[in-house]
Order: C-alpha cells, then sequence, then structure tokens
C-alpha cells in the first residue's frame, strides 16, 4: 500500500471522527468490555493474525535486498530463484491472511452490529408511548444505524490497527535503524511534513463533510416531506410548483458547491502526499546510493531502506489518528448507552400471573395518572432539541372509578381532550397508573404477565394504523396462525371481502405506507378484521367508526355487535348514536367521570349527556 492510500484513508477516518477532546470514559469502557466479552475469542484471533500480517509486511521489503544483494554480488541463478520464490509465498500467504483478516473483521464488526441493534431494539419496545410521541423517528433510527456502525468501528478497524501497525512500526525502525541508522533518522525528519498537512486537512475536509452532511440531510428531508403521499396532496392543493422548484435548486446548489471545494481539496491533499512521497524516496535512493558507492551501504539495503520507508509512514499515520477513531468509537458507544440507559416505565415483575379464564371483568379504582415528564421518558438528541421540554407531570386523570361485568359494554363520552383515550390506554399498560388500580378479572394489570393481557385484551385505536406490507401480513400480526379461510371469515365480518377481493393480489396486495392505498374507511375496517381475527375477551374501540360512511359504519356496527357478544368492552365515541344500546354510558370532563347510567337515564337526568346530544344532534339536523 502506498503512503499517499495510506494516508487517504487515515484522512478520511478522520474526516469521519468527532474531532472533539474528551478524556476515555471507564464507565464506557467497562460497559464495551461487555458487549466484547462474547467475542474475546474471535478479537485475539484477530489480533494475533494482525501482529503476523505486520511481521510479514516487513519481510518482503528485506528479502528484496537480499535479491538485489545477490545479483550484485554474482551469486549463483539459484539463490536468486529461491528468494524470488519465498517473496512470492510471502505474497501469496500475506493475500491469504488478508482475506482471513477481513472475513474475521467482519464477524467480529457485524456481530457486535447485531448484539447492538437488537439490544437498542429489544430496549426501546419495552418503551413506553410516551417516548414514541416525543421522539423523531429519524434520530431514533440513526441510534440503530448510524451510531452503532461507528462503535463497530473499535472492533472491525482501530483495535487490530493499532497492535498491527505498533507492531509494524517497531519492526520497521528496527530493520531500517539496523540497515542505515543515518538514512532512518533523516526520514523520520521529514514525517512531521507527511503528518501534519495530513492532519490539518483533516479537520478542513472533516468540517465540509459535516457541512455536505448537513445539506444533503437538509435536502434529503424536504425531499421527504414533499414526496410522501400527504406531502405531496399539501403542496398540490397550497403549494406554489415554481416557488418549490427554485427552493429545491438553491439547496441542491449548495450541495454541488461543497462537492466541487471537497473535490478540489482532496486532490490538493493527495498531489501534495505524491509529492512529499517523492522526496522521501529520493532522499533514499541518494543518500543510500552514495553511501552504496563509497562502499559502506550494500546495494540490497539502500532498495530494503526504500521499501521500508513506505512502511514506516503508514503506521505512523495510522497511530497518529488512533486516538481520533478511538474518541469516534466511545461517542457511537456512548450515544447507544444513552438510548439503553432511559428506564422503561414498564416492568413486568418477576411473579407476574396470568388472566384468569374465563369472562372477565374490567375496573378501574380510583385511579389517578398524570403524563410522564420530558426527562423520564426521552432524551434531547432523539427530540433533536437543546432543552427537554419541562412541562409535564400534570395530573389529568382525578379518581376514575367504574367496573364493566362480563360481557358489558361500557362507552365514554365528552368533550375532546376530557381524558377519554387516556383511560383506554391505562388498561393495556400503555402507561400505568400514578394512584389507584386497573384490574382485569379482578386482577390488577401489573400483576398480570404481558403475554396473557395481550392474548386477552385487543384495541381499535383512532388513526387505524397499518404497516406497508400485504394485506395477510397487517392481518396476522393479530394471529400469526390463522388461515386463509379465517382471514377471509374475518374480513367478512369486517365487511371488507368484497374490497380485498377486488385488489390486485388479494391478501397479497401491498397496502402502501400506513394503509394509504385504502380508503380511510377500509384501513379503519381492516383493523377491525385484525380484532375480529384476535378473539380477544376484553375489547377497546377508540373511534373505531370515526372515518366510516353512514352505510360503511352500520355493516361496521352489525359486525362489531356480533364480534363483542360475550365479551367485556370499552367504547369511547363521539358519535352518540353508536352508543346508544351500551349498558352503562360514562361521561368524562376534565379527567373525571360526571355522570353515568345507561342512555335513557341520562337523557331523563338533563344533565351534560344530554346537552351533548342536544348538540349533536340539533347539528346534524341543520341544514
Amino acid at each position: 500500500m502506498s503512503m499517499e492510500t495510506t494516508a487517504w484513508m487515515q484522512l478520511h477516518s478522520v474526516m469521519t471522527a468527532q474531532q472533539e477532546r474528551r478524556p476515555f470514559d471507564r464507565a464506557t469502557l467497562r460497559r464495551i468490555a461487555a458487549f466484547a466479552r462474547p467475542h474475546r475469542a474471535g478479537i485475539i484471533r484477530f489480533v494475533l493474525l494482525g501482529v503476523v500480517t505486520a511481521l510479514l509486511a516487513v519481510a518482503t521489503p528485506v528479502l528484496a535486498g537480499h535479491v538485489v544483494d545477490a545479483i550484485v554480488s554474482g551469486h549463483d541463478t539459484g539463490t536468486v530463484v529461491r528468494l524470488s520464490l519465498l517473496i512470492a509465498l510471502v505474497a501469496v500467504v500475506e493475500a491469504a491472511l488478508g482475506v482471513l483478516g477481513r472475513r474475521l473483521s467482519a464477524t467480529l464488526g457485524e456481530g457486535l452490529i447485531l448484539d447492538l441493534r437488537t439490544a437498542v431494539f429489544d430496549h426501546v419496545q419495552r418503551m413506553p408511548v410516551a417516548f414514541f410521541t416525543r421522539t423523531r423517528t429519524g434520530a431514533l433510527v440513526s441510534r440503530l444505524n448510524n451510531d452503532v456502525i461507528g462503535a463497530q468501528r473499535a472492533f472491525a478497524g482501530t483495535l487490530s490497527g493499532v497492535v498491527s501497525n505498533l507492531v509494524t512500526l517497531v519492526l520497521t525502525l528496527a530493520v531500517m535503524l539496523t540497515l542505515s541508522w543515518q538514512i532512518t533518522l533523516l526520514a523520520l525528519v521529514l514525517l512531521p511534513v507527511f503528518v501534519v498537512p495530513a492532519r490539518r486537512m483533516g479537520g478542513r475536509m472533516a468540517r465540509m463533510q459535516r457541512e455536505a452532511a448537513a445539506l444533503n440531510a437538509d435536502m434529503g428531508t424536504r425531499m421527504t416531506e414533499r414526496f410522501s403521499a400527504p406531502g405531496a396532496t399539501l403542496i398540490k392543493l397550497f403549494g406554489r410548483p415554481e416557488e418549490e422548484s427554485a427552493e429545491f435548486t438553491a439547496r441542491a446548489a449548495r450541495v454541488r458547491d461543497i462537492g466541487v471545494r471537497t473535490a478540489t481539496a482532496q486532490s490538493v491533499f493527495m498531489t501534495a502526499l505524491t509529492l512529499v512521497s517523492s522526496l522521501a524516496l529520493a532522499l533514499v535512493y541518494g543518500l543510500g546510493g552514495w553511501f552504496a558507492l563509497r562502499g559502506t551501504l550494500a546495494a540490497g539495503a539502500v532498495v530494503s531502506l526504500a521499501l521500508l520507508l513506505t512502511r514506516l509512514y503508514a503506521p505512523l499515520t495510522a497511530l497518529a489518528g488512533a486516538r481520533v477513531e478511538v474518541m469516534s468509537a466511545l461517542v457511537s458507544f456512548e450515544r447507544v448507552f444513552e438510548v439503553l440507559d432511559l428506564l422503561p416505565l414498564i416492568e413486568e415483575k418477576p411473579d407476574a400471573r396470568e388472566v384468569p379464564e374465563g369472562p372477565v371483568a374490567v375496573e378501574f379504582e380510583d385511579v389517578r395518572f398524570a403524563y410522564p415528564a420530558a426527562d423520564q421518558v426521552s432524551l434531547a438528541s432523539l427530540e433533536e432539541v437543546a432543552v427537554l421540554d419541562s412541562r409535564g407531570g400534570a395530573e389529568v386523570l382525578h379518581g376514575i372509578s367504574f367496573r364493566a361485568e362480563p360481557g358489558q359494554t361500557v362507552a365514554l363520552v365528552g368533550s375532546s381532550g376530557a381524558g377519554k383515550s387516556t383511560i383506554a390506554q391505562l388498561l393495556p399498560r400503555l402507561y400505568d397508573v400514578d394512584e389507584g388500580a386497573v384490574r382485569i378479572g379482578g386482577v390488577d394489570v401489573r400483576d398480570l404477565t404481558a403475554g396473557s393481557l395481550r392474548a386477552t385484551l385487543g384495541m381499535v385505536t383512532q388513526d387505524g394504523h397499518l404497516f406497508h406490507d400485504t394485506v395477510r401480513a397487517n392481518l396476522l400480526l393479530a394471529r400469526p396462525a390463522a388461515t386463509d379461510e379465517e382471514l377471509w371469515e374475518a374480513l367478512g365480518r369486517a365487511r371488507l371481502d368484497e374490497v380485498v377481493r377486488s385488489l390486485p393480489d388479494g391478501l397479497d396486495t401491498v397496502v402502501g405506507e400506513r394503509g394509504y392505498r385504502l380508503s380511510g374507511g377500509e384501513r379503519q375496517r381492516m383493523t377491525i378484521a385484525r380484532l375480529l381475527l384476535a378473539r380477544q375477551r376484553v375489547v377497546i374501540l377508540d373511534e373505531a367508526t370515526a372515518h366510516l360512511d353512514n352505510t360503511s359504519e352500520a355493516a361496521v356496527q352489525e359486525a362489531l355487535a356480533e364480534a363483542l357478544e360475550g365479551r367485556t368492552a370499552v367504547v369511547i365515541a363521539h358519535r352518540l348514536s353508536t352508543v346508544r344500546a351500551a349498558d352503562q354510558i360514562l361521561v368524562v370532563e376534565a379527567g373525571q367521570i360526571v355522570e353515568h347510567g345507561t342512555h335513557e337515564e341520562l337523557l331523563a337526568a338533563d344533565g351534560r349527556y344530554a346537552e351533548l346530544h342536544r348538540t349533536q344532534f340539533t347539528a346534524v339536523a341543520t341544514p
């Protein structure tokens, strides 16, 4: 490998690394060691392989010098041939070890990436919903990609590189000093001319690289927003195409300009390195040749020194930037550990119980709840803000108590923001109560296993979210072992089977991002079909018919009535017409239950429910 190539690789490491000076954090190092422990056998093999490769790298220049000496001294042809074959053998072994080293490096690096990604993914899965409502998805995905890969460099590159470079440096210097200490010292004098520009240019290139990354990210964010279905619709309705085009062109032009500057700087740097390399070789050949002509140095030694010179600058340059690479890896590890250090607010107890068999009741007893503050569930870096929002912690539910007997339907109605959806989210433990208790089958949900709770309780949310996958895959989330016959049955009961049969690939049709290829009503009916397929004993419907027209709503209400028969249900609705048949209606206002009873009882009481009823049906009757 030439000095220019090695220096360019080192410069790239500097460009992509953090440039800050910071002390080693021993706690971080201990945690890194814990992640590395399962890979210690592979790390040892990798390091030993690097040492052997370093020995072979020094052997080739020495053997080349012996060949020259054999030619000059007039040795027999056999000596030259044997030395040449030995050089060839060293080259073959070095190439084979290089491939093996790359495989070991990839195995270590990808193994570490797998461990870190799995740890972060599993940890994030355990975080409360509040974490996801505050966190920017892109920032969280970056932790799973960019930062994990940055942490992996410590094992795949820096670790072995430091060891092998140290061995190569020591051996190269020892051999060069043995051959000619004068030429070796003069070669070291040129080192600052080689390293200092690389360090300075590295800082400059790093700044340009960060600027280019920011500009590309800015342009990419704008494209993502404009190319999504809702964004494209908004632009078509309210946007001005000419101004949008001009804005995009201006952003793309800034990316072009920084690309030109970066390419120019790279070219200047590579030219300068080539010049320094030529000067160093000229010094060796000139001074070495002078010594050889005077008889104080063998001709082969001159060749060996010239070849060893390239092996000297490479490890010196790499070691000069090793701290930067290590610091970069530490920063990446710290950013990963920052996510892992966020404590999940919802934990399953070691002695958690299963939900009792048979029909179950749902009970809220004097429940008080406040959404967690930002510092409990989020990070400023994940929200991409300087300081976390200090708001939060204010109580939103004040002493909620009610009971839904097995097979009963309880409806929650009231103004927007009154706390109805918050009540519903406490049942599946999307959040935990601060005071009081939520019980299913007479057992506090905090004492139940997560698996049995999920198997018992199903929920249809207001947005009817679907994944960018097939109809079949979205339905099988509810029951992975379901047959096609059961899928069609669920779709039929949700009054969606005819729609799915008309799709190009039926059950194997991809529904698009968030199900955008389906209408709002079709998306909602898909989530209802998923609920029907799951056959859970407790059902929560949070505005389950909000996006349906009157005809679809009537069909789905009929399907839901059939599906909810014998099951305990909690239904949230704004349209009071959908909850008339509920066994009990709770009117929620400002986090409190202000009224409860049947539809007829509440109308007769002429309270808040009657007021909502009059307002809603008067508005419907008004042309």
